[in-house]
């Protein structure tokens, strides 16, 4: 990685460090391999247990906006889980790969698994939405050189992303709403 790109790595480090004070955080460099190394070259996923802002894990990554920026804008992901495992760093490193090796992501975008998202769970996609359990500040994320916004990375079934393509975003957001769902719940029903 450049090293004009390494402090916007670590601003989007401190960033989450800042926001999730009093919660554990730990910066862990997944294994992707040379050649995906390549496409996100200095990602870490931020590992942040539960704390006084929230009683779930988080998970982000810091390097997609290194890696992807564009006139100083980009992206990073955060997802929230039910408790801490290698799983969801890589799928964080996945999802890294995918955004930053042709596909880009972004608000309202839908992406597939390939699998469960943990063992017996329906959800095998994952939605890019507004990062609703953290708010407005964890999502603008100011940086050296720009801004990254970070995005919610929510599990949802495959019968969710088919409404989405018929009925739109919003529509499916109000079927979580009023059904109440917990996004960290891996076994929650599908809403449609």
């Amino acid at each position: 990685m450049s090293d004009a790109r390494l402090p916007a790595v670590e601003a989007v480090e401190s960033h989450v460090r800042a926001f999730f004070e009093g919660h554990p955080v730990e910066a862990v460099v997944p294994d992707l391999g040379p050649e995906r190394r390549g496409v996100v070259p200095g990602l870490r996923v931020l590992v942040v247990g539960p704390g006084p802002r929230s009683d779930t894990w988080a998970y982000v990554t810091a390097g997609c906006w290194a890696a992807m920026e564009k006139d100083g804008r980009g992206l990073e992901f955060v997802m929230t889980a039910h408790v801490r495992d290698q799983r969801f760093v890589d799928l964080m490193a996945m999802i890294a790969f995918y955004h930053c090796g042709g596909q880009q992501l972004d608000l309202e975008h839908s992406m597939p698994i390939g699998e469960p998202w943990v063992p017996g769970s329906a959800c095998d996609h994952l939605l890019i939405s507004l990062p609703y359990q953290h708010g407005p500040d964890l999502e603008h994320c100011p940086l050296p050189g720009g801004h990254a916004r970070i995005l919610w990375t929510l599990p949802v079934t495959a019968a969710e992303i088919e409404f989405r393509r018929h009925r739109g975003h919003e529509a499916l957001e109000q079927l979580f709403d009023e059904a109440g769902i917990i996004p960290t719940d891996p076994f929650r029903a599908s809403v449609v």
